[in-house]
């Protein structure tokens, strides 16, 4: 079974911080991650490749040190690497990604089935994935949580919804965008960890030429949405401290949260 994982490379956002004067993130200083819910799709690969065999490809897309995301990848139990990175694809949003991402996918050529995270935890957009699948005109299935069964021609996953979950079988190839109930990743093999280190690992590097796309399909320029502006919402709280006696009390209150329709 030949799997591909989509990963990329995030910044730890439980320590990002806005520059107050342009409203871009402030990311000198902060540690560089796997975004958390690709490393379950990672993980998910793996034990497919330990139980059926098979190979699988982690394709990113970034600037050069995204290479570090890559050689993680590989660490935890892939066998090939790709890094998309080229001065054109900076910027892209949503739909340029999905293109840029699904053009290389084309260029890998035969697979059984990709497997990349619910969402980024810099975006949280939730799109790449059903987009991708879009774009290669593929089965798709999201919030999986469970893989039950899988062979050549078709997989049946659970799917979590917000009261229970779906039963849902796909024909192969599919494309499943999973999330952190599906299992627990595994720490990342220092021996492979230190090939990569020395440029040991199989790491491929492709820009726009590569994968036969033109600079005005990618980046910025083939984005169909723009960011204007970033910043971080003012949280203004107006408290009133209601004295006196305790019914009275509760009475003004009640008529408060009634007049706000709060209750």
């Amino acid at each position: 079974m030949n799997i591909i994982v989509l990963v990329k490379q995030v910044p730890d956002t439980t320590e990002v911080k806005l520059d107050p004067k342009t409203g871009n993130l402030m990311r000198e200083g902060i540690d560089s991650i796997i975004n958390p819910d690709d490393r379950h799709a990672l993980e998910a690969a793996v034990n497919l490749k330990e139980t059926k065999g098979g190979k699988i490809t982690v394709l990113s897309m970034g600037p050069p040190q995204a290479v570090d995301a890559v050689s993680e990848a590989l660490a935890m139990g892939a066998d090939r690497g790709i890094l998309l990175s080229d001065a054109a694809f900076a910027g892209a949003d949503t739909w340029a990604t999905s293109y840029t991402l699904g053009r290389a996918i084309k260029k890998i050529g035969r697979y059984d089935l990709i497997l990349c995270g619910r969402q980024a935890i810099d975006g949280d957009t939730a799109q790449i994935g059903p987009q991708v699948a879009d774009y290669l005109d593929l089965p798709q299935v999201s919030y999986v949580y469970h893989i039950e069964k899988v062979n050549r021609k078709s997989m049946v996953v659970k799917r979590r919804l917000e009261d229970g979950f779906e039963r849902v079988r796909a024909a192969m190839p599919a494309l499943l965008t999973v999330i952190g109930e599906l299992n627990l990743p595994r720490y990342p093999h220092v021996g492979r960890l230190i090939d990569a280190c020395r440029e040991k690992a199989p790491i491929e590097v492709w820009n726009a030429a590569d994968i036969g796309v033109e600079t005005r399909e990618v980046g910025l320029e083939g984005s169909l949405t723009h960011v204007i502006k970033t910043f971080a919402p003012k949280a203004q709280r107006e408290g009133e401290i209601i004295e006196g006696d305790v019914k009275e009390s509760v009475r003004i209150l009640t008529g408060k949260l009634k007049e706000n329709r709060l209750i």
